[in-house]
């Protein structure tokens, strides 16, 4: 009997498997947002994205372009899933009513102690000393969040108090989920729910003493 030989295998080894674009993309994407949500973005280099997709860093460049465009990309598609602020913006002022508190409740679940800080969040916290990088975040959060909100806040100035919106979630899960002061950590869930919804109630409501 012959013996034929495999040409699956040249010493033992299996072919190798048409590569899937879109995969191998989602693959690129995947391994870029773990590593700039644990490194930032002067932390990370392509390679070891490349090397966490089981790529090579041309084929990396070759999918984005650049670093600087892929980090754009993992912020586009991460804040775009449901976060905090997300799903109440979306809703076009159908729950302007219950914004104040649904955004309170949700804030102060997401930094409980236990809880894993948001991807979102930390892409701003280990990026934003990067200028390229803070640019992309700046223009990112104010498509995102800044203006949708602006667009359903009724009275005058709304960006400038939806900004301020942004910055209490921001600070809030700063010194909560990062530092971990006491007064935040040791503080009952329910009485820091109620003081936030009074701060977001303050931002929400038109102020009659202003002028447009």
């Amino acid at each position: 009997m012959s013996t034929r030989i495999s040409r699956k295998t040249g010493a033992g080894r299996t072919p190798r498997r048409p590569r899937n674009a879109e995969a191998t993309r989602q693959a690129i994407l995947q391994s870029a947002r773990l590593a700039f949500t644990r490194s930032g973005y002067d932390g990370v280099g392509v390679r070891e994205i490349a090397q966490g997709a089981g790529v090579t860093a041309m084929l990396v460049n070759r999918y984005f372009g650049s670093k600087e465009q892929l980090f754009e990309e993992v912020v586009e598609v991460t804040l775009s899933a449901p976060g905090i602020l997300t799903s109440q913006v979306t809703a076009g002022g159908r729950e302007l009513a219950t914004l104040s508190r649904n955004v309170a409740d949700a804030l102060v679940a997401r930094t409980a102690p236990e809880a894993t800080p948001m991807d979102g969040f930390l892409l701003m916290l280990r990026s934003a000393a990067n200028e390229s990088a803070a640019k992309i975040l700046r223009r990112k959060f104010t498509t995102h969040f800044e203006k949708p909100l602006a667009d359903i806040l009724p009275g005058v100035r709304p960006s400038e108090r939806a900004a301020m919106f942004l910055a209490i979630i921001a600070g809030f899960q700063v010194l909560r989920q990062v530092v971990g002061i006491p007064g935040l950590l040791d503080a009952e869930p329910a009485a820091l729910s109620a003081r936030l919804q009074v701060l977001f109630d303050v931002l929400m409501n038109e102020d009659p003493s202003s002028t447009a």
